[in-house]
């Protein structure tokens, strides 16, 4: 079992950045990916990005590629999402998930991931 904690949203005006980070506790030496995602109002979740927690690959949606960069600290169990350059479409709730185990990179399909955050909204002003 892994748990997920979203933290860092909050309101933005177009162009702003935020840090969202993603604290995780439990089994998180069996994590293989972990992965940001998000859910804009009468949307369906959407993948944003996703990296390998061991090796550090990183995969991106083309929406925001170049402008959000996903990291993480393995000694503090944290995922980060780094949102530069924001715009009103980026507003949304934003989850962090978890795969334990490993497969075929890049993994972006909701259902490859067993465990889900709470999520925190991300709210970008014109």
């Amino acid at each position: 079992q892994v748990q997920l904690q979203e933290s860092g949203g909050g309101l933005v005006q177009a162009g702003g950045s935020l840090r969202l980070s993603c604290a995780a506790s439990g089994r998180t030496f069996s994590v293989y990916a972990m992965a940001w995602f998000r859910q804009a109002p009468g949307k369906e979740r959407e993948f944003v990005a996703a990296l390998t927690w061991s090796g550090g690959n990183t995969y991106y949606a083309d929406s925001v590629k170049g402008r959000f960069t996903i990291s993480r600290d393995n000694a503090a169990n944290t995922l980060y999402l780094q949102t530069n350059s924001l715009k009103p479409e980026d507003t949304a709730v934003y989850y962090c998930a978890a795969r334990m185990g490993v497969s075929t990179w890049p993994v972006t399909l909701q259902s490859r991931y067993s465990y889900w955050g709470q999520g925190t909204q991300v709210t970008v002003s014109s």
